[in-house]
């Protein structure tokens, strides 16, 4: 599965579970560990958790299980590992506080 393909698949899911302000940032030429960022709003921790959840299943089910996932215990900032793509759920003050779109300073894939 393609790059372009892994990130369809992810917000497919983050769309289905209903996550907010889906964006992906093109980072293959500013980042040596992956080639796409997927960054989405969770509303609440549970929700947080429940969006990363959908991604993690939906990888799953295609045989592609991430590769590591962090922050979940806590879920203001849920992260994925998918490899060639890393999904970040956070709640709003988090993605507000860390402001990865600006940080990155990717290109919209």
């Amino acid at each position: 599965m393609n790059v372009e393909e892994q990130i369809k698949l992810a917000v497919e899911a983050l769309d289905d579970a209903k996550a907010k302000d889906i964006e992906v940032l093109d980072v293959k030429n500013i980042s040596n560990v992956t080639d796409a960022m997927v960054i989405a709003t969770g509303t609440s921790s549970t929700h947080a958790r429940s969006c990363a959840n959908k991604v993690s299943v939906a990888f799953k089910e295609i045989e592609l299980p991430p590769i590591g996932i962090e922050g979940e215990d806590e879920g203001q900032w849920v992260l994925l590992d998918l490899g060639d793509v890393i999904v970040h759920v956070m709640q709003a003050e988090a993605r507000e506080f860390y402001a990865l779109e600006k940080l990155w300073g990717g290109q919209e894939a």
